[in-house]
């Protein structure tokens, strides 16, 4: 007799306030405020009323002047709106790596190289304690039980950068909360009254859902700063004339899809048996007409296609991708023999879509491109085994198994994953040596992971397309680097929160206890152990790449880009 099912509630998006401590009194005070008191609370749902998207998906938050909100660069997942006081925004130069909590790395030098070869003699985890002494330029302070980093000469500051001053009624930070990019700003705290509202993704997307004037205010801030240059930098359109390309942009719908986080929230949603593939939203349904053509912007998403009584996985795609061009192409060339959409796409989590319209397509993009850059027509009959669509044949080389292994775990989400062939691995632990002895006596891997046909990805951070980890950093210390974008953290400013290894989906991320040289602990005014956040920083300091693929003397491992599954293909056939 099999063993009694576990029966879970499922997990809610309101189980946990953003700000526990906020009141009905603030809600009150907050629907008395610009822009809430001009939206219409009868145009809400009943699931999702206007009150209840304020009190779960706002937070209070307040700032003395000079303390940094948000810095260019990081990844947030929420947009501010300024209640009280005034905030500034730097325009140019951008502020120097040390005044945002990061250090910009260096390549090691030949004494820095050879002397890999004795540090293996120091105590793990030890730093000189010359290397964790904090910037001059920065400052830190705990307010309302958070860690608050400010700039210390703020006049200097002010006299060597161009700056603008926000006041009472600006948003800010909309466009990457709903992008999942990077800020492209930082912005300080310019009172010692700034009060803000920040409000994460969830909340912001059903506010412009329901309330037109705020959806064609965000809508036409992200066209005016971001679309445009976005699609400029989009090979579909590069053939497009300004005038053109403006008329694209004008006719581009926004879209975002997934109802929980890509942080630790999805750890606890899979967990709880709550994450399964035909719970994803549906983006676009196989048979359905193509009435555009769909652009990630953001996050990733599951090719499909029907077969027997459910639907089986041919690709993924991510940020960047197209999905749908084929068979708008071909009904546009081919009129009398028109196709419909031959796969479904389905959300990974959280998507932000650009959709350009059928109409846009054939009327500016499709005339303005090459023959040659056309996708081939579908064929008159069904599909041959001769001729398969891209998505299926990428799906014949990797292998269902392991296709299947790679999406439900989310490891396309890595732009240098370790994998490691299980077949030809012998265990030698060279890689791990290698590692720590490239970083002092600090292993920043653990050969160890899940596994599926006859691979294995390591808990090694695979500095990832989406990095949740960065999100909610209170110093900056976890940022990508300037070499080639690596996810890397400040021993300097990281003080030991945990919010980046709780964000993190794949237990890349450890907290460790660290020692002087000499092997003594290292403690705080209380006497209680610090520690800091480790993880693989892709050996960004050495001239050669990762130390632990040029180690391996089987060639068992690799660090590739899993959103590339024809790289996946090559290596495996090996």
């Amino acid at each position: 007799m099999s063993a009694p099912a576990i029966i879970l509630e499922r997990p809610q998006r309101w189980d946990a306030a953003f700000d526990p401590a906020l009141t009905e009194a603030d809600v009150d005070r907050l629907l008395a405020t610009a822009p809430f008191n001009a939206m219409q609370p009868l145009a809400f749902p009943k699931r999702t009323p206007l009150r209840e998207i304020l009190r779960n998906d706002a937070k209070l938050h307040r700032f003395r002047r000079g303390e940094i909100i948000v810095r260019q660069g990081d990844y947030g997942s929420s947009a501010f709106l300024i209640l009280n006081g005034a905030t500034r925004v730097v325009l140019k130069p951008d502020l120097p790596p040390a005044l945002l909590g990061r250090h910009a790395p260096v390549r090691k030098g030949l004494f820095r190289t050879l002397a890999q070869f004795w540090n293996g003699r120091r105590p793990p985890e030890s730093f000189a304690r010359s290397r964790l002494q904090a910037s001059a330029g920065l400052g830190a302070r705990v307010a309302d039980q958070e860690t608050r980093v400010f700039l210390q000469d703020l006049p200097r500051v002010l006299n060597a950068h161009r700056t603008e001053q926000m006041t009472a009624g600006d948003f800010f930070g909309e466009i990457a909360a709903l992008s999942r990019m990077p800020r492209t700003s930082t912005i300080f705290a310019d009172s010692d009254t700034a009060e803000l509202l920040e409000i994460r993704w969830q909340g912001l997307r059903d506010l412009m859902k329901y309330d037109d004037a705020l959806r064609r205010h965000i809508n036409r801030i992200y066209r005016e700063r971001a679309l445009a240059s976005y699609l400029r930098a989009t090979p579909l359109f590069r053939h497009l004339d300004k005038e053109r390309l403006d008329r694209v942009a004008e006719a581009v719908e926004f879209a975002t899809f997934g109802d929980y986080d890509w942080s630790g929230d999805y750890k606890r949603l899979a967990q709880a048996g709550a994450v399964r593939p035909e719970k994803e939203p549906g983006i676009v349904v196989e048979g359905d007409y193509p009435n555009g053509v769909v652009l990630l912007r953001a996050g990733f998403a599951r090719v499909s296609q029907k077969t027997g009584g459910g639907e089986r996985t041919l690709n993924y795609i991510g940020a960047g991708q197209i999905f749908g061009l084929r068979e708008i192409a071909h009904n546009w060339r081919e009129k009398n023999r028109p196709v419909n959409f031959q796969f479904s796409l389905r959300a990974i989590g959280y998507t932000h879509l650009l959709i350009v319209p059928t109409r846009v397509m054939e009327e500016i993009v499709l005339p303005s491109l090459p023959a040659r850059e056309l996708p081939p027509l579908w064929p008159a009959a069904e599909l041959s085994a001769e001729e398969p669509p891209p998505e299926l044949a990428r799906r014949e080389q990797v292998g269902a198994e392991i296709l299947e292994f790679l999406t439900e775990n989310r490891f396309f989400n890595g732009t240098a994953s370790m994998v490691i062939d299980l077949d030809r691995c012998t265990r030698c632990d060279d890689c791990v040596r290698a590692c720590a002895a490239t970083h002092d006596n600090n292993p920043r891997f653990l050969r160890h992971g899940p596994s599926a046909g006859g691979i294995m990805i390591a808990n090694a951070c695979m500095h990832c397309a989406d990095p949740v980890c960065m999100i909610g950093c209170p110093t900056g210390a976890i940022h990508r680097e300037s070499f080639a974008g690596q996810v890397v953290i400040n021993p300097i400013t990281c003080i030991g929160c945990k919010s980046c290894a709780n964000n993190c989906p794949y237990d890349a991320i450890r907290m460790v206890e660290i020692r002087d040289q000499s092997g003594e602990l290292m403690v705080d005014q209380e006497m209680r152990p610090i520690t800091k956040a480790t993880k693989c920083d892709l050996c960004v300091e050495n001239h050669g790449g990762p130390a632990c693929e040029r180690s391996c003397p089987h060639g068992a491992l690799t660090r590739m880009n899993l959103n590339q599954l024809d790289e996946l293909s090559r290596w495996l056939g090996k």
